[in-house]
């Protein structure tokens, strides 16, 4: 089949920007857009009496937007009704297009394409940084493979189809997510109502394994995220580097807590593959005691809104790095402790939950390439065979 030929957006695209003196006494809605080509979100509204701008330009639903600063990051979209009327600064270019060969929706998804973002910018200045801006003419020189109207309108909904089946199985894996975890809390709650509580000093005291430190080595250290989402590794770290700071050897099953985030969740369990890694004296090392508990149902109930409040309040100060894990505090946490047994049934359920997640990581993963391939299909082959 032919190719489609290439047009020039200065054919398609008129600049649409209505400027508009800027009143002290009145406020006016305002947006933004999102880079990587997902759509246009909501600001707060510019305050006539604090703005430095004198002049805003308002947009009409179906204009064709973008940013001047961020497009080499895919900052482009479409007005949709929700943004009719609102006003932007001289930063956002926008413009009408000509409905008679050009539909909305294919100029949206032709720009979803990494590759002409980075086409558009390639001639601006400071490509690579964050003070890059695409001017009008650069988007306006740009030619767009361009089919028919109605065989774009047959791309667009076939797309349009995809893009919904694709959030219906995110929507689906969510929701399959969530009732995992409802039942994982609701086994918890079951499992601790009426135990006995015994202290962290009891149950998983403080471990420190000093590591001697030897100029001429390298030693590879260990990270926590927080909110739960568990350990990373750090680049590997010269003995000259360590210069005067003391290491600590972590082995894999320790329940780890950074002393400085603990109280945001930067709670793990050091895996096999954290094996030979150290971490500062900002690490705090814990072995559970295997004849009582385990580092699973221990990270589980720390990360609860119970866990975590104990956590605040062993970690005095104010926010960020002043809010430090105090070491006795932390020993001194009592924590409901059901029987071993109880635990392993709960661990149990909390491997499987695990294994479920890793199953839709897997399948999320694909379900995201799925329209980015076919979009990269449809417009580098040029032929309507492909929609």
């Amino acid at each position: 089949m032919k190719a489609w030929p290439n047009v020039k957006l200065s054919e398609l695209l008129q600049f649409a920007n209505e400027a508009v003196p800027v009143r002290r006494d009145q406020s006016y809605p305002n947006f933004g857009i999102y880079s990587f080509a997902r759509g246009l979100f909501a600001k707060p509204d510019i305050d006539g009496m604090k703005t430095s701008a004198s002049t805003l330009y308002r947009v009409c639903a179906g204009n064709f937007i973008y940013s001047r600063l961020f497009a080499f990051e895919g900052s482009y979209g479409l007005v949709d009704e929700v943004f009719d009327g609102h006003y932007i600064s001289n930063e956002y270019p926008s413009f009408t297009m000509d409905r008679t060969r050009l539909e909305p929706g294919f100029i949206k998804a032709y720009f979803q394409l990494p590759r002409v973002w980075q086409a558009i910018a390639m001639g601006s200045k400071g490509v690579g940084s964050r003070r890059i801006r695409v001017q009008p003419d650069q988007v306006l020189a740009h030619c767009i493979p361009l089919p028919t109207l109605a065989k774009q309108q047959t791309i667009v909904a076939r797309l349009d189809v995809l893009t919904e089946k694709t959030r219906q199985l995110e929507a689906h894996l969510d929701a399959v997510e969530r009732d995992a975890e409802h039942l994982l809390a609701l086994r918890f709650r079951d499992a601790i109502a009426n135990v006995p509580l015994r202290t962290m000093a009891e149950v998983a005291p403080l471990i420190r394994r000093e590591q001697s430190i030897d100029l001429n080595s390298s030693y590879l250290e260990l990270g926590i995220r927080s909110f739960g989402k568990g350990t990373f590794h750090k680049p590997p770290l010269s003995g000259g580097d360590v210069g005067t700071k003391r290491l600590f050897r972590i082995e894999p099953g320790d329940l780890l807590f950074s002393n400085v985030f603990a109280w945001e969740g930067a709670i793990a369990i050091a895996q096999a593959e954290d094996a030979g890694r150290f971490g500062s004296h900002r690490f705090i090392s814990c072995v559970p005691d295997r004849r009582l508990t385990s580092a699973d149902f221990l990270r589980y109930y720390f990360l609860t809104d119970e866990g975590m409040l104990k956590i605040g309040e062993a970690s005095p100060g104010g926010a960020g790095r002043n809010r430090t894990l105090g070491l006795e505090k932390l020993m001194a946490i009592e924590i409901p402790m059901p029987s071993l047994a109880t635990q392993k049934t709960f661990d149990f359920l909390q491997a499987d939950i695990a294994a479920l997640k890793a199953k839709h990581a897997a399948i999320r993963k694909a379900n995201a390439a799925l329209l980015p391939a076919t979009l990269e299909r449809v417009f580098q082959s040029g032929v309507a065979a492909h929609a």
